[in-house]
């Protein structure tokens, strides 16, 4: 039975089998962050699971990533399998019962879930350049096309208004990079044939409106007051496992930078569990990295918990792993010398237990066991106990495909992002100036033709410039204005002037070369 401002986790258990303790997570430190390891079927979804029942049953909105579509079966009803019944009575867990849970499914490409959708400026020039593994150089052009896009009142919603941007770049990039630092004509091809790659990997279903607002990934049931457990489809997403990290990544950034200080609740305000972790920091920048620790080690404040799930602890780099206070550690193999190492990580982490050997039980643990230490008293991690996880309420496995539509048509958030808006940004703002500009250019050569050459000196214009580009007085005008580039034109008679004259000092200037390289050679 849960107590008061716990969560219930298993019963632990002597190395003579004998039942010790029950073994809880403190409400109070849920916002602590957590980490749960193991090898591949050691039962770590299963914990997941356990996991997001206790925060849900205490009024707790959990966000997790469905990797498998396994987690999916904690939206129905558990039933009475032989094997469940044995663990409950092993563990002492009297009030078992099994229940469904309130879920909405979300899905970055509609397809099992409400889409979810961010846009280019919310998502921001660091994780973009993530997104697309852009080089130093590239990230610096991306850098410029946001500061240009604000300057200029352009929206970047989606990928073609941010494509958009990159051409106008492209095409000024000489007076551009007179304002911004250099432009490189090549950088911004690079970008481009990157937007092209997230296109075809799917991406265009991500960026765009209506954005995803953080208050509905936030939601407490109204009819049992069970906080609403998000499960993100992932199965098709981790075919682009960059696109998966960098989203998981902006949504915990977005919770850090909307949601108000609370300090330590009595209980957190969303759970977020972030599966298949070490993607987040495979081949990732120091910038990125350094991110991610700002973000997990200040959000704590916020009331967000943290919980990352991966098979090897030495898959979370040491200045995030040193921030989570709850740990779950299943089975680990140790064949190789990188997982001997990682047992022994994982062992040095936990506050020892003269009762077992650490690192001889992680390698001897049996499915659905495992060594638990949380947070308790004042913030300090109890004694490392080995737990036989209690099992789920909800079901094991997936639920079919009739099920998930049943859930999907009585969501709280049905109707709110499942038909895209396109309304006017960069893309169709720049198209206008252009065609402005193009109009206004035409009309002046029409003129130019039917009245007299100017006189020399006169400027002429040339191209098109965006509002805030340029001089003052260029400012003042039309947003569609040609801008005056400073060349003048000629007349005919100086233009062949000017021609023969750099003929003849061409000319003159390779006799006189000749004549001295023929000095030399006498």
């Amino acid at each position: 039975m849960d107590e008061t401002g716990k969560l219930f986790i298993g019963g632990s258990r002597n190395p003579d089998d004998s039942l010790n303790k029950a073994e809880h997570l403190e409400l109070k430190f849920g916002n602590r962050h957590g980490l749960v390891t193991g090898a591949t079927g050691t039962g770590k979804t299963v914990t997941l699971q356990v996991l997001a029942e206790g925060f849900s049953k205490a009024g707790v909105p959990v966000f997790a990533a469905d990797i498998k579509g396994d987690l999916s079966g904690i939206a129905a009803k558990g039933e009475a399998k032989d094997f469940l019944l044995k663990r409950a009575e092993q563990i002492g867990f009297a009030d078992y019962d099994f229940e469904q849970f309130p879920v909405i499914f979300w899905d970055l490409f509609g397809e099992k879930g409400h889409r979810v959708r961010t846009t280019i400026a919310e998502m921001g020039p660091l994780l973009l350049s993530r997104l697309m593994d852009a080089s130093e150089p590239q990230e610096g052009v991306i850098n410029i096309a946001f500061k240009i896009a604000d300057k200029a009142g352009l929206p970047l919603l989606d990928l073609k208004d941010f494509s958009s941007l990159l051409n106008y770049m492209a095409e000024n990039a000489s007076e551009l990079s007179g304002q911004f630092g250099l432009i490189s004509k090549a950088s911004v091809a690079s970008i481009q044939r990157g937007l092209l790659v997230l296109e075809q990997q799917g991406a265009e279903h991500f960026f765009g409106e209506p954005a995803l607002k953080i208050t509905d990934v936030m939601r407490v049931n109204p009819n049992n007051g069970y906080g609403q457990i998000s499960v993100l489809a992932a199965d098709k997403l981790m075919m682009n496992p960059r696109l998966y990290a960098t989203f998981l990544l902006w949504l915990l950034s977005e919770l850090f930078e909307e949601l108000p200080e609370v300090g330590d609740p009595e209980k957190p305000k969303l759970v977020f569990f972030f599966d298949e972790a070490h993607l987040l920091f495979n081949d990732a920048p120091k910038v990125l990295t350094e991110r991610v620790e700002q973000v997990v080690r200040l959000i704590r404040s916020k009331g967000v918990g943290v919980y990352f799930v991966t098979q090897n602890p030495l898959d979370v780099p040491e200045t995030v792993l040193a921030q989570l206070g709850n740990r779950v550690q299943h089975a680990l193999r140790a064949y190789t010398p990188r997982e001997q190492k990682a047992v022994k990580t994982a062992a040095d982490t936990f506050r020892p237990n003269p009762a077992f050997d650490c690192a001889t039980a992680i390698t001897n643990l049996v499915t659905g066991e495992a060594l638990v230490s949380t947070l308790e008293g004042k913030g300090a991690p109890s004694m490392v106990e080995r737990t036989l996880v209690r099992p789920p309420s909800g079901r094991i496995g997936p639920i079919t495909d009739q099920e998930r539509q049943t859930v999907m048509d009585k969501s709280p958030v049905l109707g709110l992002y499942d038909e895209d808006l396109d309304r006017e940004s960069a893309f169709e703002m720049l198209a206008t100036r252009a065609k402005a500009a193009a109009d206004a250019a035409a009309a002046k050569k029409a003129q130019d033709e039917l009245a007299p050459s100017p006189p020399a000196g006169s400027g002429e214009t040339t191209g098109w410039t965006l509002p805030g580009f340029g001089t003052d007085k260029d400012d003042d005008q039309s947003r569609a204005q040609p801008r005056r580039t400073g060349y003048q034109r000629e007349t005919l008679v100086e233009a062949a002037m000017k021609s023969v004259t750099r003929t003849v000092a061409t000319q003159i200037g390779r006799a006189l070369v000749r004549g001295i390289l023929g000095s030399l050679k006498r």
